[in-house]
C-alpha cells in the first residue's frame, strides 16, 4: 500500500510541477504574444480553468504527502517527505495569500472592464508564480529523492 501512495503522490506533484512549469514558460509567454486583448482574454480564461482545479490539486498533494510520510515514518527518506510536505503547504499559503487574489481579479476582466494597471498586476501574478514553481520543484526533488 505504501508503495502506492508513493507513485501516486509522485506522480500527482510531477504532473503539477509540469503543468505549473507549461504555464510559466510556454502558455504565458504565448499569451502575452498574442495580438491586442487576445492574451488578456486567454489569461482570463485560463484563470478560471485552472483556478478552479488547482485547488484540489495543491490540497490532494499535501494529503498525500501527509500520507505517505506517516505510513512510511521508519523508513529512512522520512525527512525528506516531511521536508517535500513543507514546501507543499508553503505553495498552498502562496497561492491562498498572492496568487488566488490576483486571479480571482484577474479571470472577470475583459478589454472593457479591466484596470489601468492589469499589466503590472498580471507581471506580479508571473513572479509569485515563478517563487511557487521553483517551491513545488524542490518538492518534487525531495519526493523522487526520498523514493531512492
Amino acid at each position: 500500500m505504501l508503495n502506492a501512495i508513493q507513485v501516486v503522490t509522485t506522480v500527482l506533484v510531477g504532473l503539477m510541477v509540469g503543468v505549473e512549469l507549461s504555464v510559466a514558460f510556454v502558455v504565458n509567454r504565448i499569451l502575452d504574444a498574442l495580438p491586442e486583448d487576445s492574451g488578456q482574454l486567454g489569461r482570463a480564461h485560463g484563470g478560471r480553468m485552472l483556478g478552479a482545479l488547482m485547488p484540489f490539486w495543491y490540497i490532494g498533494s499535501v494529503v498525500l504527502t501527509a500520507v505517505w510520510a506517516v505510513a512510511g515514518w521508519h523508513l529512512a527518506g522520512t525527512g525528506l517527505v516531511v521536508t517535500a510536505g513543507a514546501l507543499l503547504i508553503v505553495s498552498v499559503l502562496m497561492s491562498v495569500l498572492l496568487l488566488v487574489p490576483i486571479n480571482n481579479r484577474s479571470k472577470t476582466w475583459t478589454p472593457e472592464n479591466r484596470p489601468a494597471d492589469w499589466k503590472e498586476q498580471a507581471n506580479r501574478w508571473d513572479r509569485y508564480h515563478y517563487v511557487r514553481v521553483a517551491v513545488i520543484i524542490a518538492a518534487f526533488t525531495l519526493l523522487v529523492t526520498a523514493l531512492v
